[in-house]
């Protein structure tokens, strides 16, 4: 008996060490996966951040530490060899952990502005063209009555590598369309739900002659691909993706955020993602001096500062 339970003993010193040993090596995998992800995230971000003279707030740290709301403005530059581009895309997005909102705001790119440092009136998008991230973060503040925080300079090319780095998107299209050389001739947009690579999402984010609604449904569309990415990006089952996420994000994308800032947003902010609100700013087109320019009402643009 006694013999027994010795062999007993040792057997299930066996299978304890057995196990302990086959735990001891998974741990290590995964903390050499999560270290050598944490490496690779560290280096993307260094390559995204730039420094530029303008400080924002100059405020942010604390602000984040007290989950204050943000203010981010999303850039979408068009920039081509020999040509530096406009900003042909801008988002301003506040995120409120108080509440748990993303509230976004698209700033039509023909708005009538006055340019900050120029001091005269033009299209807001001509404010990269004249003066880059700084004229343009700029204006938007002086045109808002605001103060912003960062922002994040995405390439529109870089879009599609982004979306198909994630293997692509899902969104809702309100109306039916065939590209006929706007983009791509040839590509369909079907109404209702359809999935996006990387080219037809260009192609879907860009187009505005065939929308009744212009420039607003082409916005509508722009806060619609930002959302899917946001989803897909959160979801678990893109980790396995991270590696081309990270070299796109890597070469096409500029932010003022360090990394220690990105990863104190992505713990103090993530909730804000549950529940996502949209602001319109009200105007009307107008041609002055022979030049289309979309001019905003007063009424709408001080609601717009106000709910801000």
């Amino acid at each position: 008996m006694r013999e027994s339970r010795i062999k007993k003993r040792k057997k299930w010193k066996k299978i304890l060490l057995s196990g302990f040993i086959v735990f001891a090596v998974l741990l290590a995998v995964g903390l050499g996966y999560a270290y050598n992800l944490y490496s690779q995230v560290n280096q993307a971000a260094s390559k995204m951040h730039e420094k530029i003279d303008w400080q924002g707030s100059g405020n942010q740290k604390e602000k984040i530490e007290q989950k204050e709301p943000l203010n981010i403005l999303l850039m979408g530059v068009d920039e081509r060899s020999g040509d530096k581009g406009r900003s042909d895309s801008l988002i301003l997005m506040q995120l409120n952990p108080e509440n748990d909102s993303m509230t976004m705001l698209s700033i039509p790119r023909d708005t009538r502005v006055e340019l900050a440092g120029r001091g005269k009136m033009d299209k807001i998008n001509h404010s990269y063209a004249f003066g880059g991230t700084k004229m343009t973060v700029e204006t938007v503040e002086n045109f808002l009555d605001i103060k912003l925080d960062y922002y994040i300079k995405v390439n529109m090319e870089a879009l599609s590598e982004i979306v198909d780095a994630l293997g692509g998107i899902t969104v809702n299209n309100s109306l039916t369309w065939s590209d006929e050389g706007y983009y791509k001739k040839g590509y369909v947009y079907k109404k209702g739900e359809i999935n996006l690579n990387g080219p037809k999402t260009l192609g879907y984010v860009r187009m505005r002659h065939l929308d009744n609604n212009g420039d607003f449904g082409r916005q509508a569309r722009q806060r619609q691909v930002i959302n899917a990415i946001v989803d897909k990006g959160a979801n678990v089952s893109s980790i396995n993706k991270v590696d081309n996420v990270l070299d796109v994000l890597g070469d096409r994308v500029k932010t003022n955020m360090t990394f220690n800032e990105m990863k104190d947003i992505q713990k103090g902010y993530i909730g804000t993602r549950k529940n996502k609100a949209t602001l319109e700013l009200k105007g009307s087109g107008s041609k002055i001096n022979g030049v289309y320019y979309w001019v905003p009402s007063d009424e709408s643009l001080n609601i717009i500062k106000s709910s801000l």
